[in-house]
């Protein structure tokens, strides 16, 4: 044996031996984590520096994404509808053949729930996911193949199974119990900055399983229910507003340092008043930290006087015209007194759905979309909760 092979065979043992002792610590390690950091123990874990997806070395395998379009219009869709082959092909065939280039699909909802299984200790721990959609991943790459652009809502502070198993919740003034609106669902408090953590958890491991874009939903102090009864915990010298714009800071810094895009869906209200409403929601202070802003001017939701209308949800174009125009002004008044702040697109959500008279059919929908054009607004969201959309409505302008 000369010299060389002599201390080559040693050598390889060393490396060999070396790369087993890590693998061993390795998993020793995780498991440990998941092992001491569950239940109570996770109650002491602040993220200021690492994230649950890193600490937990979570799968971190990224998918493939599709650029956001220029244009986004988009169709929501929910949950249920899209983990049903039939009901998920129908739609998927209407984007093909229709001006859609894009969906809107829930991964966590107003009742908590996340759509599919994910991988983190706290969702685990309370219970949170489900197999409504399975193969997530697959379904969300068949939609890239044909290039359609994937948003995931993800309801923020309407929480009902966090916020109670969590304790993340509001309690009520008169008996210190859970506090619900009047659908009966609990609401996480905004001003939980724990909760934070969980939220923007759940949206780092969507974009990883494939959606291109992160839609935050009710994210707001509830708006409905006996409001008078809520017990805010509130930190001193603090307010609605001013919760929610270190919210939208923490959220926007935290995800759109990784590049991935979010956005925030607002009352529609908001575009056209500028001091609060009760909900904590600034046009101005979300139009900073989100790549799009998406304001909720269904014409079904104003009152009659609106817009010195009797019937706003008989003038949808009207409704879309002057709300979305008054929010177009205020975001350019933005940009020139900030020119160093990049300042969200705006895309409306219009509706496609029947509240009130009258009902709504392609007029109504077709009067949205040329008003949103009118304005010098390309993209645009459509919200029906039973997914049931006027198609002959979604041709080219």
């Amino acid at each position: 044996m000369t010299k060389r092979s002599y201390y080559t065979t040693p050598g390889l043992v060393v490396v060999c031996l070396t790369t087993l002792f890590l693998l061993v610590v390795t998993y020793n390690s995780r498991s440990y984590i998941q092992r001491t950091h569950s239940n109570a123990a996770l109650e002491s874990i602040r993220y200021s520096n690492h994230t649950l997806v890193e600490l937990y070395n979570l799968d971190l395998v990224r998918s493939s994404h599709i650029e956001t379009p220029e244009s986004v219009r988009a169709i929501y869709i929910s949950s249920w509808v899209f983990g049903t082959p039939s009901l998920r092909n129908r739609l998927i065939n209407f984007v093909e053949a229709s001006d859609i280039n894009a969906v809107v699909i829930d991964i966590k909802d107003s009742t908590g729930v996340i759509s599919y299984n994910i991988d983190h200790p706290v969702v685990d721990t309370i219970g949170a996911d489900s197999t409504r959609v399975v193969g997530m991943r697959e379904l969300i790459q068949n939609l890239h193949d044909k290039n359609i652009y994937v948003i995931g809502r993800l309801t923020t502070f309407q929480d009902p199974i966090a916020a109670i198993k969590k304790d993340w919740t509001f309690k009520r003034v008169d008996n210190g119990t859970p506090w619900k609106d009047r659908k009966g669902l609990s609401f996480i408090d905004p001003s939980n900055q724990d909760a934070w953590d969980y939220i923007a958890d759940i949206a780092e491991i969507a974009y990883r399983d494939g959606f291109d874009e992160i839609n935050f939903d009710y994210i707001r102090f509830p708006s409905d229910g006996d409001i008078s009864n809520i017990a805010y915990n509130l930190p001193k010298e603090d307010t609605k507003v001013s919760v929610m714009k270190d919210f939208y800071e923490y959220i926007g810094q935290r995800l759109r340092s990784q590049g991935i895009p979010i956005s925030a869906d607002i009352f529609g209200l908001v575009t056209t008043q500028t001091e609060d409403i009760g909900i904590g929601q600034d046009l101005e202070d979300v139009l900073v930290h989100f790549d799009a802003v998406a304001p909720m001017v269904y014409p079904s939701h104003y009152r009659s006087g609106f817009f010195g209308l009797s019937n706003p949800n008989a003038d949808p174009y009207t409704v879309i015209q002057q709300s979305m125009q008054s929010a177009i002004d205020r975001s350019e008044m933005l940009r020139l007194e900030n020119p160093d702040i990049t300042i969200a697109e705006l895309r409306p959500w219009i509706q496609d759905f029947s509240l009130g008279t009258p009902s709504y059919g392609h007029t109504e929908v077709r009067a949205q979309l040329e008003a949103t054009r009118d304005i010098g607004l390309d993209s645009y969201m459509v919200w029906d909760p039973k997914n049931r959309y006027t198609q002959s409505a979604y041709t080219p302008l």
